[in-house]
C-alpha cells in the first residue's frame, strides 16, 4: 500500500514495508483568476457550501429496512384489487406488515395503528413491535392499506405506508379521529399559511411563493360532501381543483414532490393519516398544519376531558417532533405518487418511496420479487419467533445493534 503525502518537503512512502524518499516536488504554477460571473475576472469565486452527501459517518437508515415492510403489505393487499372485499384486503396487508415488522432490529411501539387493543388483534395502539432488541426505541405509525375502498373497487391511489421516529415524537390523536388539514411544499414559507386564514388568503400566499397566478395554482381536495364549502371557495378564488376519492396521505406528499402536480392540500381527513403525512413532509421539507375536528359532541367531550385543545392549530413539529424521522410507502394500485403492484408468472414488481429527515434523502425504489427465492416479502415467508433475519444470517445474537 502506498501512502503519499504531497508537499514541498520530501515525503515518506511505505513500499512493501520499506521507507522510500521522494524527490522534492516543484511548485505548481499559479491558477488563473476565476470569473465571478459579472465580468470581473480578478475576484475569486466565494467559497461554496459543501456539495453532496457526507459519507464519513455512515449511519443506519431504518427507512431502507421499512420499505420491505410496506412492500410485503402491498404485495398481500394487492391480491384483493377489484374483488369487492375491503376488509379482506386490509387484513392481508396488516398480517404481512406485522410479520415483517417483527424482523426489524428495534424496540418499537405502535402509536398509530389499526385501533385499540380490544378493536384490533394486530398492530393495535400500544403494541410492542420489532425483534426484541433494546435499541433503537421508536414510535411507529402505520396504515397498512390507505385506500381500502379503492382496492376493493379497483380504483387508483391505494398505498401502504409507515412512519417511524424517536420514542415520544409522534402525536397521539386520542379520541379525535379527524382533523382539518393544510399541506404545502418546501417552496412555501410555513409561517405564511395558516388554518385560521381564509381559503383565498392562503391561496394568495401560495401563488406568490410559487411565482404564479392563483388561476394556475392546483388544490388537492378529498371528494366528500363535507368539503362542498371548501370547493366553492377555491373556485371563487379562481384556483384549479383536483378531487381524489381516497388516500390523502399520498395526496399530502404530492404537494412536496419536485415538479408537483398539486400545490396545496385543504380539507378534513383522518388524524392518523395526518400524522403519517406530517412525518413524510418533514423529510421532504414541506409543511403540515392540522386542527382536531370532533365528529360529535361526545367525541369533543372525550377530547377535552383527555386534555386536548380543540381550537389549537397543530404544526409539523407538533404532529411529528422527532429529528430522526423515517418514512416508507409502496403503491398498491396506480396513483400519481406511486405505481401499483404488478404480478407476473413467478413473482411481482413494486414501486416505493423512502425518506429520511436526518439526511433529507428521498429515494424511489423499483423492486422485482421472485417467489422461488427465500425473500422476506414473499407470500410463503415465515418468521422465526426467536430470532430476526439479521441474527439468523449473521449470528448477531447477543451483540449490540447499531443505532439509527
Amino acid at each position: 500500500m502506498h501512502v503519499l503525502q504531497l508537499g514541498s518537503r520530501t515525503s515518506p512512502v511505505n513500499v512493501r514495508g520499506q521507507r522510500a524518499v521522494l524527490p522534492r516536488l516543484t511548485a505548481r504554477p499559479p491558477r488563473a483568476a476565476h470569473s465571478n460571473g459579472n465580468g470581473n475576472g480578478n475576484q475569486r469565486r466565494p467559497a461554496s457550501r459543501k456539495q453532496g452527501p457526507d459519507y464519513k459517518n455512515v449511519q443506519r437508515n431504518l427507512a431502507l429496512e421499512l420499505v420491505r415492510v410496506t412492500e410485503a403489505a402491498a404485495l398481500a393487499g394487492g391480491k384483493w384489487y377489484g374483488k369487492g372485499d375491503k376488509n379482506a384486503a386490509d387484513q392481508a396487508a396488516v398480517d404481512m406488515m406485522r410479520k415483517v415488522l417483527n424482523t426489524v432490529n428495534m424496540d418499537g411501539v405502535i402509536v398509530i395503528g389499526e385501533g385499540e387493543k380490544d378493536e384490533a388483534p394486530m398492530l393495535y395502539c400500544g403494541e410492542h413491535i420489532g425483534n426484541g432488541t433494546l435499541e433503537p426505541q421508536v414510535d411507529i405509525a402505520v396504515d397498512p392499506l390507505d385506500g381500502t375502498t379503492s382496492i376493493a373497487m379497483g380504483r387508483n391511489g391505494a398505498v401502504c405506508v409507515i412512519a417511524l421516529a424517536e420514542r415520544g415524537a409522534l402525536f397521539d390523536p386520542g379520541p379525535c379521529m379527524y382533523m382539518e388539514k393544510l399541506a404545502v411544499g418546501p417552496a412555501v414559507d410555513p409561517t405564511s399559511v395558516d388554518l385560521n386564514k381564509s381559503i383565498k388568503e392562503n391561496l394568495e400566499v401560495v401563488a406568490k411563493a410559487l411565482n404564479k397566478p392563483i388561476g394556475d395554482v392546483t388544490v388537492l381536495v378529498l371528494d366528500r360532501p363535507r368539503h362542498d364549502q371548501i370547493i366553492k371557495e377555491v373556485r371563487e378564488a379562481g384556483a384549479r381543483i383536483k378531487l381524489i376519492s381516497d388516500g390523502d396521505v399520498g395526496g399530502a406528499i404530492e404537494v412536496a414532490k419536485l415538479g408537483a402536480p398539486v400545490d396545496v392540500l385543504f380539507g378534513i381527513g383522518g388524524t392518523p393519516e395526518g400524522v403519517i403525512a406530517a412525518a413524510a413532509l418533514k423529510c421532504m421539507g414541506g409543511t403540515m398544519q392540522g386542527r382536531l375536528w370532533p365528529r360529535s359532541d361526545e367525541e369533543r367531550k372525550k377530547a377535552e376531558e383527555a386534555g386536548y385543545d380543540i381550537s389549537k392549530v397543530l404544526y409539523t413539529d407538533d404532529l411529528c417532533a422527532g429529528e430522526q424521522v423515517f418514512f416508507a410507502a409502496t403503491g398498491v394500485s396506480d396513483g400519481d405518487l406511486l405505481r401499483g403492484v404488478r404480478y407476473f408468472a413467478g413473482g411481482a414488481s413494486s414501486n416505493s418511496i423512502v425518506m429520511r429527515s436526518g439526511s433529507g434523502t428521498v429515494r424511489t425504489i423499483e423492486t422485482q420479487h421472485r417467489w422461488e427465492k427465500p425473500g422476506i416479502t414473499n407470500p410463503g415467508f415465515e418468521v422465526d419467533p426467536s430470532a430476526s433475519i439479521l441474527e439468523e444470517k449473521f449470528n448477531m445474537k447477543g451483540k449490540s445493534k447499531a443505532s439509527f
